[in-house]
């Protein structure tokens, strides 16, 4: 269940020559927390390792999840060659070393697991080097990135990887490594409780970063346990503080959350301030508004979207304690908006059809023909200009050949999107008739 777990045997290095955090990592997969999803029995990688054969993958989360320490597990769980390299140190020449060394060691019957970090970081010639060895099998590919791979990758290096998302480290999982920390210092962490929850919402899901402070504290040895006031003045960061009911910060989140949903402003604003007066980071809230903004407003008043990035860049622009009102600005906003999930549900339902139909192709008329074979072939033959059409609508067929339309977004009779219904269903009237005719 740990993200880190303590070194142990002879091999281990003298336990002040490395930092916590590589001290700490884990020795089996078993013992990798917050990531059950993916390395439990019934997880994508835990169902690999038991069959004994790893796919090539893209592992995706946030800082400190433990995607290289999974990497180098990986191999070592299926008796993989491991060879790690990082893509902001690497070039062209270092791949085609690395790769001649997986071919030699295939030659010897030993498979290799290449582990990229930052594999986003590669331009898009140097991503398709890989499609050969990954293809051919002289490598089974590992690339972890904290970037979305659907913007940063190409689309061959994903047809040949699975995407594998690792979650933010929740509370639990990073108590566990404090916990674990403890253990191997052989004392507790010199802080006061208030002050660990302190640190553990401040981590921000961030395993590495959690015990790097930590680590700062157990050298520090202070005289008595630091409270949250002390903590902050010590790691020179602001560090939420919990009041005397000990409301934490995913009770406060959710109650913002629930009453901008339920448009009581006052409500909304007072949960605000009580996150940024106990030191909560001001991007963090910023980035639960602008989800919230598609979440639970979306067409209903587009606006709200626009209002909610302003507010991060003027705080970007203007720092606290300044850029704090331009978040309350957002906050009202957005609980005085007309409210719609519709975007919400249409997303959901639109990602569990696009899963169901694989590879569909657009059918050919809406296809673009740059070539003559394409032309030849038919692409963009028949397509309608719409701007061409009476009221710049001309009623064609957008579907793949072999699917019928689906409808996904649903406008409620709210804002903006009671308009949007209208013309939607005037649309839905004039596809009909031509159907018919």
């Amino acid at each position: 269940m740990d993200l880190f777990a303590p070194d142990s045997g002879p091999e281990a290095a003298p336990p002040g020559s490395r930092p916590l955090a590589e001290r700490l990592r884990p020795r089996a997969l078993a013992e990798v927390v917050g990531q059950d999803h993916l390395t439990g029995p019934d997880g994508a990688i835990g169902r690999m390792v038991a069959a004994g054969n790893l796919a090539s993958m893209i592992l995706w989360g946030p800082p400190g999840t433990g995607k290289t320490s999974i990497a180098r597990l990986l191999a070592e769980a299926v008796g993989l060659r491991y060879v790690g390299i990082s893509a902001v140190f690497s070039g062209v020449a270092d791949l085609k070393k690395l790769f001649a060394e997986a071919r030699e060691a295939a030659r010897a019957g030993k498979r290799t697991l290449l582990f990229v970090d930052e594999i986003h970081r590669f331009n898009r010639s140097q991503q398709d080097g890989f499609l050969g060895v990954v293809e051919d099998g002289t490598v089974t590919l590992v690339g972890a990135t904290t970037e979305n791979p659907s913007f940063e990758l190409n689309a061959a290096v994903l047809s040949r990887a699975q995407v594998l998302v690792l979650k933010r480290l929740d509370e639990a999982a990073l108590a566990e490594l404090l916990a674990r920390a403890e253990v191997l210092e052989g004392a507790p962490l010199p802080v006061t409780a208030d002050a660990r929850a302190a640190m553990l919402v401040g981590a921000d899901g961030d395993g590495r970063f959690l015990l790097g402070q930590a680590e700062a504290l157990f050298a520090a040895k202070p005289p008595q346990p630091l409270d949250p006031t002390a903590l902050s003045a010590f790691l020179n960061r602001r560090v939420p503080v919990y009041d005397k009911d000990r409301e934490g910060h995913y009770g406060l989140i959710s109650a913002l959350h629930k009453a901008l949903r339920g448009s009581d402003p006052d409500a909304a604003l007072y949960y605000l301030e009580r996150m940024l007066t106990a030191g909560e980071e001001p991007l963090y809230l910023l980035r639960r508004l602008v989800r919230f903004a598609s979440e639970d407003i979306g067409l209903a008043d587009s606006q709200a979207l626009q209002v909610t990035l302003a507010a991060k860049d003027a705080y970007d622009f203007l720092g606290s304690p300044e850029g704090e009102l331009a978040i309350a600005h957002a906050c009202l906003y957005l609980a005085t908006a007309p409210k719609s999930n519709a975007a919400y549900v249409a997303e959901k339902a639109a990602k569990r059809s696009a899963k169901a139909t694989g590879s569909l192709m657009p059918p050919a008329h809406i296809l673009s023909a740059p070539t003559r074979l394409m032309k030849d072939l038919g692409y963009g033959k028949g397509y309608q200009y719409d701007h061409d059409a009476e009221d710049g609508f001309s009623g064609a067929d957008y579907w793949p050949d072999g699917m019928a339309p689906e409808q996904f977004y649903a406008p409620s009779p709210r804002g903006q999107e009671a308009r949007i219904g209208e013309r939607l269903a005037e649309w839905a009237r004039r596809r009909a008739r031509k159907r018919e005719s």
